[in-house]
């Protein structure tokens, strides 16, 4: 395993081969799958739950501590991109998507299925905002600020190649060169593949869906099919413009969209409820963020901590590498404790406010105007919840375009990311790589979401993906502690550079004298 290709081919056959398993055998794929999350739940449920925990933790305290102060970089470096840019290419790479697909969908699930206590009612409305903001919050953030600020360190301050391998320089040294980096990298690219082939099956049936409520277009195969054909070519020609381009000025276009759609909701909604429900989330989150970070259920069955917490923890952590990779890659010249402060609380703040914006108002309208269709659409179809729910404010057709826009533009965005990772990873650590790798994985994600959509694999491959999470942590467990490890050697050196500093300044001033 010492090709210059290796980690290309391999990764790039282990990824076809799995996806030919979701292509010709779906309904085995996803029946596997489930067991084996059912089996991770029962079992490592915990394990997943203090692992997130911990990468929090960490977070917060080497960007609080005398660690804060080392520069992603040469001492001189400094930022290469504007804070806003930078947090908007963060949010376009990484939850964007999600966050329209489920803006109105989790909320309201939660209102009508709460974790405990009675349904439809004004503690489940409380817990719904509260659960939602444990899963889309520091939690998430931590999980791909552990991986930026470790690739970003040893990439931009140690000089090491831009793979996610060399986070484990101090532990194993020149081993990152050969079989045991060139693994790990397969499998991160595995993961990367599935992670962002599934982000686009999924929002292209939303897009599909919404044309379909709107103007009736069929939902079916072969319209997905030129959905996927048209984002495919615009992400193609935005991946090949490169970081300053393409991707710099959609993520842009990306915060402007989402702003002008919260907007547009804050001022047709039911503005003081939504201020209210933000703050009411916000302290309920925070007063009980240690109580639901471990809240397993033991004494009973724990499917709703199953089938959403674990989930999503999961999933964020599967999905850590390719976000924290991509982010390593944009946060050169950065101080440890700007990137913590920009990388986790910023994106949560405004994922806070999207959930109380979009979801907050649904419940609203169920709970004190009685809309109880927007419940029985995010029961029978979360697709086109969010499309049922504008149907109830002025503008309803210009929102729900523009929400459809936003969904694939962010997409575009996840996908130049994913692209621009997939290609640094393919080629050795190659923070600019060619426009030929870049193009080949963009058409690979492309048909695999488009072959899966066909076949009904996507949900199978999705719970593929979370399995993974177990690997995954146990990995960036072992990235801490390499981490924490190259920072506390970083700080020696720096030490004992200012010592030589002094002295040479004293010894200067002495012959002088």
């Amino acid at each position: 395993m010492n090709g210059q290709k290796t980690v290309f081919y391999y990764s790039l056959a282990i990824s076809l081969a799995l996806i030919s398993v979701g292509v010709f055998a779906p309904k085995q794929l996803e029946s596997f799958s489930s067991s084996s999350l059912s089996f991770i739940y029962n079992n490592l449920g915990w394990f997943i739950l203090g692992s997130v925990f911990i990468f929090f933790a960490f977070c917060m305290y080497i960007g609080l501590s005398k660690f804060g102060h080392i520069r992603l970089g040469d001492d001189d470096d400094r930022p290469e991109y504007k804070t806003a840019t930078w947090i908007a290419m963060l949010f376009s790479a990484s939850i964007g998507i999600s966050l329209v697909f489920w803006g109105v969908a989790e909320p309201v699930s939660y209102y009508i299925d709460p974790p405990f206590g009675k349904e439809s009612s004004e503690q489940s409305a409380k817990l719904a905002m509260q659960f939602v903001y444990l899963h889309w919050g520091v939690s998430a953030w931590a999980c791909y600020a552990v991986v930026g600020v470790s690739l970003a360190f040893f990439q931009f301050r140690k000089k090491l190649p831009s793979s996610l391998s060399s986070a484990f320089y101090p532990l194993v040294g020149d081993k990152i060169k050969g079989s045991f980096g060139k693994f790990i990298d397969i499998i991160v690219t595995l993961s990367i593949v599935i992670g962002i082939a599934t982000s686009l099956g999924f929002g292209t049936l939303q897009v599909n869906s919404g044309m379909n409520y709107l103007w009736g277009i069929p939902v079916g195969f072969y319209t997905q099919v030129i959905i996927i054909a048209i984002v495919t070519t615009l992400y193609l020609g935005s991946t090949v413009s490169g970081l300053q381009g393409g991707i710099k000025h959609l993520s842009n276009l990306n915060m402007f969209l989402a702003f002008a759609l919260l907007g547009f909701m804050l001022l047709l909604g039911p503005t003081q409820s939504i201020l209210k429900i933000f703050l009411q989330g916000v302290g309920d989150y925070a007063h009980n963020f240690i109580n639901m970070s471990f809240r397993t259920e033991p004494y009973s069955d724990g499917s709703w901590i199953a089938n959403w917490t674990l989930f999503y923890f999961g999933w964020w952590i599967a999905w850590a590498p390719l976000v924290g990779s991509f982010v390593a890659r944009i946060s050169k010249g950065r101080t440890i404790k700007e990137f913590m402060m920009g990388a986790i609380f910023i994106p949560v703040l405004g994922s806070f406010f999207w959930f109380a914006v979009m979801g907050g108002s649904a419940i609203d309208l169920i709970e004190n105007h009685g809309k109880t269709a927007i419940a029985a659409a995010v029961s029978s179809d979360v697709t086109s919840a969010l499309f049922m729910f504008f149907d109830y404010f002025p503008m309803s057709v210009f929102l729900s375009i523009l929400a459809m826009v936003l969904v694939l533009i962010f997409f575009i965005t996840s996908a130049d990311s994913a692209i621009f990772v997939l290609g640094m990873i393919s080629e050795n650590g190659n923070p600019n790589p060619t426009h030929t790798t870049k193009i080949i994985w963009g058409v690979v994600i492309a048909a695999v979401s488009a072959v899966l959509i066909m076949t009904g694999g996507l949900s199978g491959l999705q719970s593929a993906l979370v399995a993974t999470s177990i690997p995954l942590a146990i990995l960036m467990l072992f990235m801490c502690y390499s981490t924490y490890k190259g920072l506390k050697d970083e700080l020696l050196l720096i030490s004992a550079k200012k010592e030589q500093a002094v002295n040479l300044k004293n010894n200067i001033a002495t012959k002088k004298a």
